[in-house]
Formats: structure tokens, sequence, C-alpha cells
């Protein structure tokens, strides 16, 4: 392969990619306008709340739960390593509530919703239901995505805010078990530690990442083609790149938020 073929193949991969940032963001956008208009679902937006709320409801407290007792765990001996068991409080609700809480939680709801999205989606555009849903005169983007991009949006936050619970109760039991840290010294420190910028950083990540979820796996659902193996590999994408793009995301996000809240 000579100079012109492998820069005319390095062309073609990245107009590939530009035209799928370019479909991602139109069908995003479309998504997004479709809230501000007069006719809404209001029904499916229920039933996709809680499809992605509650039915994630139980995964989300019992991995934050372990999540923080691993902080303390992990934490333990450097504890007592300089005398300050103490911190125990201060440690998890810190690492909770600015990153491991809206991080864990959108990874998990990528891991089931985003994926569940392209594969219901999927499985419509290959048995046309989609097409029947045009013909009746009906916007799919505004029926189908809408619901689903808004339903992930309200319900993210309120799963990291039981999530993060979840983790201090959990980190609670084991600093009393393994550091026989009190309640009354863990709870204390665990709500001192925290600030407003704290919170506003809690809980503005769950939404920029509950965007991201749903619109990824929307979009992987409405490119399905190749029949039933397309919806498989579309299922797959929609988990890897959803759960990578949160990831990217939160690393600039996390450095702008701390930056306006000078933390």
């Amino acid at each position: 392969m000579n100079a012109t073929q492998v820069s005319e193949t390095v062309g073609n991969a990245l107009k590939m990619r530009a035209f799928i940032v370019q479909d991602y963001s139109l069908l995003a956008f479309r998504s997004v306008r479709n809230v501000f208009t007069d006719k809404s679902y209001f029904t499916d937006l229920v039933e996709q709340m809680d499809i992605i709320g509650v039915g994630s409801l139980r995964i989300v407290l019992v991995a934050l739960f372990c999540v923080g007792g691993v902080i303390v765990l992990n934490a333990a001996s450097q504890f007592r390593r300089f005398g300050e068991t103490a911190l125990a409080g201060d440690a998890v609700s810190l690492a909770l509530l600015r990153e491991l809480g809206p991080v864990f939680v959108a990874l998990l709801i990528a891991g089931r919703n985003a994926t569940g999205m392209a594969s219901e989606l999927g499985s419509m555009i290959v048995t046309d239901q989609v097409d029947a849903i045009r013909a009746f005169g009906v916007d799919p983007i505004r029926k189908l995505m809408t619901p689903r991009v808004l339903a992930t949006i309200l319900v993210l936050p309120l799963l990291v805010a039981l999530g993060d619970c979840a983790g201090l109760f959990g980190g609670f039991l084991v600093a009393n078990l393994v550091l026989h840290i009190g309640a009354a010294q863990f709870w204390t420190r665990a709500i001192d530690a925290l600030s407003l910028g704290d919170l506003c950083i809690g809980f503005t990540k769950p939404v920029v990442f509950a965007f991201i979820i749903a619109t990824v796996g929307c979009y992987q659902g409405f490119r399905v083609k190749g029949g039933t193996q397309g919806v498989g590999r579309a299922t797959i994408d929609a988990f890897v790149e959803s759960s990578v793009i949160v990831l990217v995301v939160d690393l600039f996000l996390t450095r702008l938020l701390l930056h306006i809240f000078n933390l």
C-alpha cells in the first residue's frame, strides 16, 4: 500500500467519523427540540421513567453500598497508620458525591438501559415498526426517542442521590466494624466535609451523563442495519460508546466544575 492509498484510507475514515458525529448531533438536537413542542407523549415518559428509574434502583443501591464499603476498606490501613480514622466519613462522602456516585451509576445505567434502548429501537427498525409509525404521520423521534432521553435526564440524578446514600451507609457499616467509628462521629464528619460546590458537582454530572447515555443508545438503535445481527452489534456499541464518552466527558467536566467552584 503506497502513500496515496494510505492517505485516501485515512481520509475516508475521518469523513465517516465526521458523518457519524453529524448524524448523532442532529438526532440529539431533534430529540431536545421536541421537548418544547406542543405535542408530547406523557404516558411514554412515565413508562420510561419506571423502566429506567424503578427498574434500576435495586442494582444501583447494591452496587453503591458495596462501593462505599470498599472505599473505607482500601483507606483503613492508611487511616490507622496516621491515626486519622475519623477521616473515613470525609473520604466516603467526598469520593461518592464528587466522582464515584455519578460515574458508577452512569455506567450501570449505560449497561442496563442504553443497551435496552438500542435493542428495542433496533428491533423496531428491523421489523419495520418505525416505518409504520412514520406512515401514520407520527414523528418517530418525538414518539420513541424524546421520552427516553427526558426520562433518563429526570431519573438519573435521583438514582445518584439514592446511590450516594446507600454508599454512605455501606461506608459507615464498614467504618464501624473495621475502624470502630461511632455513628455520630462518622455522619458528622461526612456531612461537614461537603460544601455547596460538592453538591452542585454531584448533581450536574448525572444530567450530562444521562443525556449522553440516552442519545447514544437511541442513535445506535435507529441506525441498525443487517437484521438481527445488526441489533446485536448496536447493543454492544451502545454500551461501549456511551461508557467511553461518559468517562472522557467526566475528565473535562470535573476539571471545569472544580475550577468554577474553586475546589
